[in-house]
């Protein structure tokens, strides 16, 4: 076990989570469900079979795969479907309310509902060993940083006028992002639940010798099966509603290369948070494990609200305001070091 380098592999993924985004500000004359829908191609079913096929041993994949119990790969696609009803709507609302706001909101709910859920499901008493109570009270730090960024957004909303928002968020809704990002976040907290139902896929993976670093990734095969399956449905809905399958064919060559390569590239950086996700959990202690989701969507949360900065989504802000997302953002990383207390 060595929890700083758990943190810090979580934390890689965290960089690819809160960076997936900035790719499709690059994307050229697509729609937006023609470019997610590639990207997520790219993130839900190839990047997931190559993942686990290389960190396998040489020929286990299929045995492995064949070994594990239908109902938990089964169950693992279930959740997967329905995190992926939390996946389409967090691209939403990232685009009625911004990299920063969005994914604070958002996450922040996954990061509650997801980390808390699962042991209180299976009749867990957090409170009855050290571990529970730390993560517990991790948590309850992380919604506090969430809190204080929902203040500082807040703020921004209060202090820009229209047309200063159009110009940092083209599409921006306030009331609309936030329903949006509430709905995104309490669905996507499915994908720890699906990790959950996953276990004995790992340890079929185990006992054909996958090193538990990459020990989660077969269930992923499963578990972001389902959420494609989600988000292809909405995506070809909303291709023939607004009649953009045209986006796929009309395009010159050149363009057609430059969104296919930054929409895969979206996609890869946005797969690293579970991959490096399943690498970074496995080296925290036993009893402070369910605590990891809550470290992923705090990372992403901070470094999406950095990203944020960056972009000019804050620009024109008063100084208060910024100095209180600052905050939000140090309480975040703060509560993701709960961990080594134990």
């Amino acid at each position: 076990m060595n929890p700083i380098a758990g943190i810090a592999l979580i934390a890689l993924g965290s960089i690819g989570a809160a960076s997936f985004y900035v790719p499709f500000k690059k994307v050229r004359n697509w729609a937006w469900e023609s470019y997610w829908i590639v990207q997520g191609l790219v993130a839900w079913i190839i990047a997931p079979w190559v993942a686990a096929w290389l960190s396998v041993p040489d020929g286990t994949l299929g045995s492995i795969l064949s070994s594990s119990p239908s109902s938990a790969k089964l169950w693992a696609m279930f959740y997967g479907i329905l995190w992926g009803v939390g996946g389409l709507t967090f691209g939403l609302s990232i685009r009625y309310l911004g990299v920063a706001l969005g994914q604070s909101i958002a996450l922040g709910l996954c990061a509650a509902f997801g980390t808390l859920l699962p042991p209180i499901i299976a009749g867990e008493n957090l409170f009855s060993t050290s571990g529970g109570i730390l993560t517990v009270i991790g948590v309850s730090v992380c919604v506090l940083g969430i809190v204080i960024i929902g203040y500082a957004g807040a703020l921004k909303s209060k202090g820009l006028s229209a047309e200063e928002r159009q110009v940092a968020i083209k599409e921006f809704a306030l009331k609309k992002g936030i329903l949006i990002a509430i709905l995104a976040g309490v669905m996507s907290a499915c994908f720890n639940f699906g990790f959950q139902a996953g276990q004995p896929i790992e340890e079929a993976a185990f006992t054909h010798g996958v090193n538990p670093l990459f020990q989660k990734n077969p269930s992923l095969i499963f578990i972001l099966l389902g959420g494609f399956i989600t988000n292809f449905i909405y995506c070809m809905f909303l291709n023939f509603k607004n009649k953009t399958f045209s986006d796929y064919t009309t395009v010159s060559g050149t363009i057609l290369l430059n969104n296919i390569l930054f929409c895969s590239l979206a996609g890869i950086l946005w797969f690293f948070q579970f991959l490096f996700f399943g690498m970074g959990s496995s080296k925290l202690p036993p009893g402070m494990a369910i605590f990891a989701w809550s470290i992923l969507m705090a990372l992403n949360i901070a470094i999406s609200n950095i990203w944020g900065i960056l972009l000019k989504e804050w620009k024109g802000c008063s100084t208060k305001t910024l100095v209180v997302l600052w905050i939000g953002i140090i309480v975040l990383i703060l509560s993701t070091f709960v961990v080594n207390l134990e």
